[in-house]
């Protein structure tokens, strides 16, 4: 930790590389949706068969997943509470009637002492999915409305407030990228580990706003590029501490916990890394370009207008 807070690296200098970088990591993310024929929806999204079901006994769920995998289906979700065991599998599963014949068949061979009775089996149309697709969208747009509204306020910046959300933007399009590459449906879990990497993201951001904002006040007169240097140089200690903490959680659940968690984690390990990376090569650079860009237009706007006076 001492090490690290007595270098000064100048992350500045290179920015061009770091945009390079994440354009080529977002071109990698459009190819994947068109190679892959848009994403994969899950249930929430696609509509499926719900059944329900009651056992004699207790069951464990990895037992019943792995029952349901032998027997064939591919694409479900499973929820357990005791002897109550909650089924919902996507659309593409047959009729209602083949469906409820082949979970029957594969949990009776898994589970040969241990009855149970169906309580229910339904179909979930595909208008639910069409509103949690919407609600999805409208999420994401009001989340970027408000920490641009809230960044520009705080900061007394629209500019700031538009670079931080330009870096969301680039952590949740590549994340979202690195599940269409692996093929993983995107169901509400997806959404709401998507929103957590967008809230992570900003968060390093707006840490690293607050210092730089504090070192421009105290050096009002130096030179722009050294005072963001510094200030990142400043918080590098804290953001890599809390990222690898956050990385090393998130990994574990992603090694450890289960199919249930699975994706989530995989999101966040992902997330975690490219919300570091946005905040210091992507969004304090295009604050930089955009502050440089304007203080040389000022600067030769008022050069020009002394000559003419």
């Amino acid at each position: 930790m001492k090490f690290i807070n007595t270098i000064h690296i100048d992350f500045i200098a290179n920015r061009r590389y770091y945009f390079a970088i994440s354009l080529f990591l977002i071109a990698v993310s459009a190819a994947a949706f068109f190679y892959r024929g848009g994403p994969n929806y899950g249930i929430d999204f696609t509509g499926g068969m719900l059944m329900q079901m009651t056992f004699e006994k207790s069951v464990v769920l990895h037992d019943v997943r792995s029952a349901l995998e032998e027997g064939g289906l591919k694409s479900f979700e499973l929820q357990t509470s005791d002897k109550i065991v909650m089924l919902r599998a996507k659309k593409n599963v047959g009729s209602q009637h083949e469906f409820e014949d082949n979970v029957k068949a594969s949990l009776s061979a898994k589970f040969p002492d241990n009855n149970f009775r169906v309580d229910r089996v339904e179909f979930v149309g595909s208008s639910v999915g069409e509103y949690l697709s919407s609600q999805a969208l409208k999420a994401f747009l009001w989340a970027f409305a408000g920490m641009i509204l809230y960044v520009a306020i705080r900061f007394k910046s629209f500019t700031w407030g538009v670079a931080g959300v330009i870096g969301i933007i680039h952590d949740v399009i590549i994340t979202f990228g690195m599940v269409l590459i692996v093929n993983k449906e995107i169901d509400i879990t997806v959404i709401a580990a998507l929103l957590t990497v967008a809230g992570y993201s900003i968060n390093d951001t707006i840490v690293l706003f607050d210092r730089m904002r504090e070192n421009l006040k105290l050096s009002a007169k130096e030179d722009f590029g050294t005072i963001i240097n510094r200030s990142i140089n400043q918080v590098l200690l804290r953001t890599m501490v809390t990222t690898v903490t956050v990385f090393f959680v998130s990994a574990s659940l992603f090694f450890l916990a289960g199919e249930v968690i699975h994706t989530f984690a995989y999101i966040m390990v992902i997330g975690t890394v490219l919300g570091a990376y946005s905040t210091i090569f992507i969004c304090t650079p295009l604050v930089y370009e955009y502050e440089t860009r304007r203080r040389e237009r000022l600067k030769a706007a008022k050069q020009g207008f002394v000559r003419a006076k």
